[in-house]
């Protein structure tokens, strides 16, 4: 039976902490001798020196892997890792950067080189091997859309001079890199696109104008592969080189110093404040349809803003809204129900505008309102009445939810809508699929003065209904695929957004 120390299956491939405290401790006992109490000493003496559970807890599941491949090969029946207690850990929780925090670093960044590297950690929340894997062919320009198929590999060195200099391999003057740049992402869900904000857009645009300035003054030391990040003579950038950068970049920022992950957590903590749905966010992190629940519990953490609007959706449903409630900045949230607060004044002015009834707080808005609708529907009456507030409590539709405390707005917001069958077929409603109406003729709960917000919803039964609408028409018809892709999964797959007891 072979020592440990050199047993074939290579226990010194696998992680540091593995090599310098498994190795060492065993000495010359024999694998058939390996007990799971040899182990669980193994992991308390880790701790004792300093390690932390986490780093115990990585080598028991090394440990464990390596152990698994000895009794493939029958040189153990049973693999002792299995059976012995694996180290506790407790995991930390993130704390995401907060908004302020970003705009720091995001100002500090445009200071530095390869700007655009850090604001798509910060906006994306794609993994460092993802953004320093990606290639100029990923970018569509046309579209706003990059593709993320590829990760970049930490370099793995050995020695060129013979293992003379007496140095590490990665400190050789000689070195050479036995290991492949790149390789494809691990899980299809990896492997995915993901839309760019315009302004993130503009930025790499400006970032290919200034690699393409770097190209012509490194002459023939430049060496072209392709990468969006690269050194100043076109190499792939190291992972350890780039980690150095962020870094550098919270010093100069004046951020608390965190990890590069920190920053993928924080992407994954503002889609979350944004109100994105859980599926447009697996698919922008990149997690398996599997594992992503677990993934959102631990990436995604509830700030003081998540609680505030919380607390303010809760308010509202009790209450009624208030003017004071916090209203999601996202383009994907469920319709406000008021911009206003009920008015205590005994007067309403509602504007009568053909047969319908728009109230009012203020008169010069009621009759600016039936002033303007009057000239846009010519021959149709249009006047303002005063009403007390009884009246319009007991007559006028929507109760006191409908009254408005200012001017609405002129502008033309776009409407578009669909319903789904369990199963995702699309259901005919007879109604129109898509409509465009002044701000003012909508009821509501259907007003909005963002370019677009979208959300689906199910219905007392089993349908599923996609409701799109923002003062942006382009923007409503791009969100209303997207809007009635989840609608379609929502309904073949309700277990996966909590609608199981609507069924």
């Amino acid at each position: 039976m072979a020592e440990v120390s050199a047993c074939p299956w290579r226990l010194r491939r696998y992680r540091v902490a593995v090599y310098h405290h498994l190795i060492p401790s065993l000495g010359a006992h024999r694998l058939a001798k390996l007990e799971p109490e040899h182990l669980e000493r193994l992991y308390r003496k880790m701790q004792a020196n300093g390690s932390s559970a986490g780093t115990a807890h990585q080598a028991h599941r090394t440990v464990k892997t390596a152990l698994n491949e000895a009794v493939r090969r029958r040189h153990l029946t049973i693999n002792p890792a299995s059976i012995a207690k694996a180290p506790k850990v407790d995991e930390e929780e993130v704390e995401p950067y907060t908004l302020e925090e970003i705009q720091r670093l995001l100002v500090e960044a445009t200071k530095a080189r390869n700007t655009a590297r850090w604001v798509i950690a910060l906006a994306l929340g794609l993994r460092q091997g993802e953004v320093l894997g990606l290639k100029w062919e990923d970018v569509d320009f046309e579209t706003g859309v990059i593709l993320v198929r590829r990760g970049r590999l930490r370099p793995r060195y050995e020695h060129g001079c013979g293992d003379k200099c007496g140095r590490k391999a990665g400190y050789c003057p000689q070195k050479i890199n036995v290991r492949r740049e790149t390789k494809d992402t691990k899980t299809r869900a990896g492997k995915r696109s993901i839309g760019v904000p315009d302004q993130l857009l503009a930025l790499l645009r400006q970032h290919k104008a200034e690699q393409e300035r770097e190209r012509v003054l490194a002459r023939d030391l430049w060496v072209e592969k392709g990468y969006v990040f690269t050194s100043p003579t076109g190499e792939a950038l190291n992972p350890n080189t780039d980690f150095h950068r962020w870094k550098d970049l919270l010093k100069s920022a004046k951020v608390r110093d965190g990890r590069l992950h920190d920053a993928r957590h924080t992407a994954a903590t503002v889609l979350l404040i944004l109100g994105v749905p859980e599926a447009i966010v697996d698919r922008i992190m990149g997690w398996e349809p599997g594992k992503s629940a677990r993934m959102r519990r631990r990436y995604q953490h509830v700030t003081g803003q998540v609680l505030q609007q919380t607390a303010a959706k809760v308010g509202g449903l009790l209450w009624g809204p208030s003017s004071s409630s916090v209203v999601p900045a996202s383009g994907h949230a469920a319709p406000n129900p008021s911009r206003s607060s009920t008015p205590a004044e005994p007067t309403v002015y509602v504007a009568l505008l053909g047969d319908r009834r728009i109230p009012f707080l203020h008169h010069e808005h009621a009759a600016a309102v039936a002033s303007q609708w009057g000239a846009d529907h010519p021959g149709e009456p249009a006047k303002v009445e005063e009403w007390d507030r009884e009246k319009w409590d007991h007559e006028g539709p929507g109760g006191p939810r409908a009254i408005r405390d200012q001017m609405p707005d002129r502008r033309v917001v776009h409407h578009a809508y669909a319903v789904y069958l369990p199963g995702g077929y699309r259901l005919n409603v007879g109604r129109a699929e898509r409509l465009s109406a002044l701000a003012w003729e909508f009821e509501p709960d259907l007003f909005t003065d963002l370019p677009v917000r979208w959300h689906t919803a199910r219905r007392s039964g089993q349908e599923v209904e996609a409701q799109v609408r923002g003062t942006d028409e382009d923007a409503v018809s791009a969100a209303f695929g997207d809007a009635c892709t989840e609608a379609v999964d929502r309904a073949r797959n309700p277990g996966n957004y909590g609608d199981l007891d609507a069924c």
